[in-house]
């Protein structure tokens, strides 16, 4: 493991756990893989609101569209055993669809270029209002053509996974659950991991959870139900952990997987830019990708009612990170982003060095946190309140046991003064003294902002 990964986690830890409280969200359970193998994974937060049950990494979450990689890892496996090819038609498998929608082939499905409708007539049941589509009510969508001519725009379509869940039926002779079950997931050495509900009894679930708004307070959402003939677009349970193992096993250059190279750069390779938005992204075969940090990554997204979630790959260093959020309003995309910048920093700077590896902490004011974050031969105070922490960061030079001095920073910072440890009698650095200002530690700053600030008592008369 490169010398930088480890203190990297580390503050992605302390970091996160910080967005958590910030942001209020009910739970987050965060996986990092590197080389396939889990190196860190931690929880922060509730599986359930309402009976204060605690979050462990082993709650499994519902991981929404996490389920069209599965379902392409799938279809490339098939493809691999020479039972079908991704230049034929679903027409070919799968019969009582529109004309237009029959002549779709398999790849333009899973790069969402059919042209297809996204949820079709009962997009109500991805909002709790009905069941989700059975077989036949998914059919009978695809009676009807296409939107779009195929091949001329990146389309997202639930619809156009659940009729690949359809055709694997067909061709396996097996249920789709029965034979992605045992092909992919058992495959992939996954024990946390299963394509649809119900759970088994004891097995620990993280409820699903409403944003504050419009009601004034969280409300539980069960998240137990099935997604019939939708499955294979969004019905997978899992942990944070299974996810990253999975996706790390998706990298052409991984060591090991269920898959063949040539399988798995088809499937990564962006094939589709998405159109008319202001990030860069692109879709391969049930897989996104794009650039972030300077680094390219793969990956996919997820969301469900109450739970929304990320996965990425960073090729580059071998690392996967997979982030479960059990509320609608969850920060999983925003936080993973987050999490990138934060190992960038960490691999282009380096582990901390000796002189300055003790200069960690958090130290709070009445304006906030800030964390003093050792890298290389510098000191980075880093901004836990952002959701890159290390934008525009200021730089410590460490002079002496307990002596600095602001080494680099913007023209609205302190470049140029003094930052000082202040110590207790035990010898515990206590104090902060940063550019003037002092900063300690939560409880110290809470209890002083109370006595200042707080509501005053007041005296009853005798």
């Amino acid at each position: 493991m490169e010398p930088w990964l480890q203190p990297a986690t580390g503050y992605i830890h302390d970091w996160i756990e910080f967005q958590v409280r910030a942001s209020q969200q009910p739970g987050c359970i965060v996986a990092i893989a590197h080389r396939g193998r889990i190196v860190t994974e931690y929880a922060f937060g509730h599986a359930n609101l309402s009976t204060g049950e605690k979050l462990t990494p082993r709650h499994r979450f519902r991981i929404g569209s996490h389920s069209k990689s599965f379902t392409a890892a799938g279809i490339m496996k098939l493809r691999e055993q020479r039972k079908l090819r991704l230049d034929d038609s679903v027409g070919q498998y799968v019969s009582g669809l529109h004309r237009q929608v029959a002549e779709a082939t398999i790849a333009q499905l899973l790069s969402h270029s059919a042209g297809l409708v996204r949820d079709g007539t009962a997009s109500g049941q991805f909002s709790d209002y009905r069941p989700f589509l059975a077989i036949e009510e998914l059919i009978a969508d695809l009676k009807s053509p296409p939107l779009l001519e195929p091949n001329t725009r990146f389309k997202y379509s639930n619809h156009g996974f659940g009729l690949i869940g359809l055709l694997i039926e067909a061709v396996t002779k097996q249920p789709y659950r029965v034979w992605i079950e045992r092909e992919i997931v058992a495959a992939a050495g996954l024990r946390e991991t299963q394509s649809d509900m119900p759970l088994g009894r004891g097995v620990p679930f993280a409820r699903g959870h409403s944003p504050r708004l419009p009601v004034g307070r969280r409300l539980v959402i069960p998240g137990e139900n099935r997604l019939n003939a939708i499955t294979p677009a969004g019905g997978f349970v899992s942990t944070a952990a299974d996810v990253a193992r999975f996706f790390a096993q998706l990298s052409p250059d991984g060591k090991r997987s269920m898959l063949s190279a040539r399988s798995r750069r088809e499937m990564t390779r962006g094939q589709w830019r998405n159109p008319q938005s202001s990030i860069e992204g692109f879709y391969g075969l049930g897989i996104m990708s794009g650039n972030l940090a300077g680094w390219d990554w793969f990956g996919h997204s997820g969301g469900l009612q109450g739970y929304i979630s990320r996965t990425v790959v960073i090729p580059a260093c071998d690392l996967s990170v997979s982030i479960l959020t059990n509320a609608t309003d969850g920060w999983a995309g925003v936080w993973v982003d987050g999490v990138l910048r934060i190992l960038r920093t960490f691999a282009d700077r380096g582990a901390p060095k000796r002189r300055v590896r003790d200069w960690s902490g958090r130290w709070w004011s009445q304006w906030g946190a800030f964390d003093l974050v050792p890298m290389g031969n510098l000191v980075v105070v880093g901004n836990p309140h952002a959701v890159n922490p290390f934008i525009d960061a200021t730089e410590i030079a460490v002079a002496g046991r307990d002596m600095g001095r602001v080494s680099s920073a913007t023209g609205y910072a302190s470049f140029g003064e003094t930052v000082r440890r202040l110590r207790n009698k035990a010898g515990k650095v206590t104090e902060i003294s940063f550019a003037g200002g002092r900063a300690k530690a939560e409880k110290a700053v809470a209890a002083d902002m109370e006595r200042r600030y707080g509501p005053r008592k007041r005296r009853t008369a005798r």
